[in-house]
């Protein structure tokens, strides 16, 4: 591993104006990287990459690089661009190991972090390292969020989630494990109980349904939820996927490790429309998944789907999918997958009054996470939907400035240095 990363660091071309860098929505500094790494100086690396972006050694294994850093190589023109995830996880495990920073938080400065995936544990880093006082509740028993129960194991060694969580621990942050806020504990009750600002980061855990005949079968999951805790699910031999989404592929593979002898994955859409990066598409493909393309499902049976054969057409420039009369057909199947997206939960919204959501759900934010209510912010997926752990990252890089900048402007006396 550590000759594959030196060799990738030494064809880095240095560029002047790295579209590497630019590529990346936290804008990591690459160019940077690579010249500490290859002068000795890992320990600099990785303190540089930890402050632009708190969960580097995460983002290293599952961001979709062929999208961001590695895509836009200078080198992609020969087709070999340089291996930066490699590189950055090296660089970036290592530094984690190490890290050893003490608590220095003030008791006053309290604020309550709402969900501990990759938003969450982002902005809690971010703001205990500026000495707030952060309690992190979670809903689920151990933190991660969608880090740990919605990325397969395969994807993202989950031991990096339990060393995040020593980390934070020794920086002073408190964890409450299976605490739902909203129905009991309430954003009101923290406000009472002295938390100067509340960040919600709850993810989107409502699977979205069909909405077709036979969903609610016994044969029949959720892809979000299957992915919380596989080894509980009696799949049978053959399934069927709906979805093309990475939840839709991390279901289809996560079901063949686990003895599923034939996975298809069915979309009403052509291989160049699937959402799921072409990396995971190509590994699929490897592992022996196989696609049904422009089929559209009708109907869940006890033994399969019913389905009608769909069509692309094209008006005004822009592509429209439509159904092919008389087209209908079946494919069997011991199982089925739905992976047709997901929503937020309403625990929080229906339990506290002057939070304001959108037609989907999502909490309304302005661009620094500020909600509709006074002291509440929110980032992540719970704001925009699913999307990448890098976006989510450079979304609350924002949110914790501003959360600051809140609480300096409404508790002025929380920051007068005693003499």
């Amino acid at each position: 591993m550590s000759k594959h990363v030196i060799d990738e660091a030494k064809r880095c071309l240095q560029c002047k104006n790295p579209r590497c860098k630019m590529g990346c929505p936290v804008s990591t500094p690459v160019n940077d990287m690579v010249r500490l790494l290859l002068e000795g100086k890992i320990i600099e690396a990785g303190e540089m990459l930890f402050e632009n972006n708190p969960l580097t050694s995460v983002c290293s294994l599952v961001c979709p690089v062929e999208k961001f850093c590695e895509g836009n190589c200078i080198l992609n023109h020969k087709n070999n661009p340089i291996q930066v995830s490699s590189i950055e996880n090296y660089i970036s495990e290592y530094y984690l190991r190490i890290l050893n920073e003490k608590p220095n938080v003030h008791p006053e400065r309290r604020i309550a972090v709402i969900g501990s995936g990759p938003a969450g544990i982002t902005i809690a880093i971010m703001l205990a390292r500026s000495g707030y006082n952060i309690t992190i509740f979670e809903a689920h028993d151990k933190i991660g969020g969608v880090l740990r129960y919605g990325i397969p194991d395969y994807r993202l060694p989950k031991n990096i989630l339990d060393l995040l969580k020593l980390k934070l621990l020794n920086m002073g942050v408190k964890i409450r494990p299976n605490t739902l806020i909203g129905p009991v504990i309430t954003p009101e009750n923290l406000f009472r109980d002295g938390y100067k600002a509340i960040f919600i980061g709850t993810g989107v855990w409502n699977p979205r349904p069909l909405r077709i005949k036979g969903e609610s079968l016994g044969n029949v999951h959720y892809a979000i939820d299957y992915l919380k805790n596989p080894d509980v699910y009696d799949l049978g031999n053959k399934i069927i996927v709906i979805g093309a989404g990475n939840t839709a592929i991390d279901a289809a593979r996560t079901a063949l490790r686990k003895g599923v002898r034939e996975v298809i994955i069915m979309y009403r859409r052509g291989e160049e429309d699937m959402p799921a990066s072409r990396e995971e598409i190509e590994y699929a493909k490897i592992d022996g998944v196989k696609f049904e393309f422009f089929k559209s499902p009708l109907e869940i049976v006890d033994n399969g789907v019913k389905y009608i054969k769909t069509q692309k057409e094209f008006l005004n420039e822009k592509d429209k999918i439509t159904e092919t009369e008389g087209s209908e057909g079946f494919l069997d199947a011991d199982s089925v997958i739905i992976a047709a997206s997901q929503g937020p939960r309403a625990n929080i919204v229906s339990n506290t009054t002057g939070l304001e959501i959108n037609n989907r759900g999502l909490l309304l934010t302005d661009e620094y996470g500020r909600t509709t209510k006074e002291g509440v912010f929110a980032s992540g997926d719970v704001v925009t939907g699913a999307k990448t752990v890098v976006e989510a990252v450079n979304l609350s890089n924002r949110v914790a400035k501003a959360i600051d900048e809140f609480v300096r402007e409404k508790y002025p006396e929380l920051f007068i240095q005693k003499i």
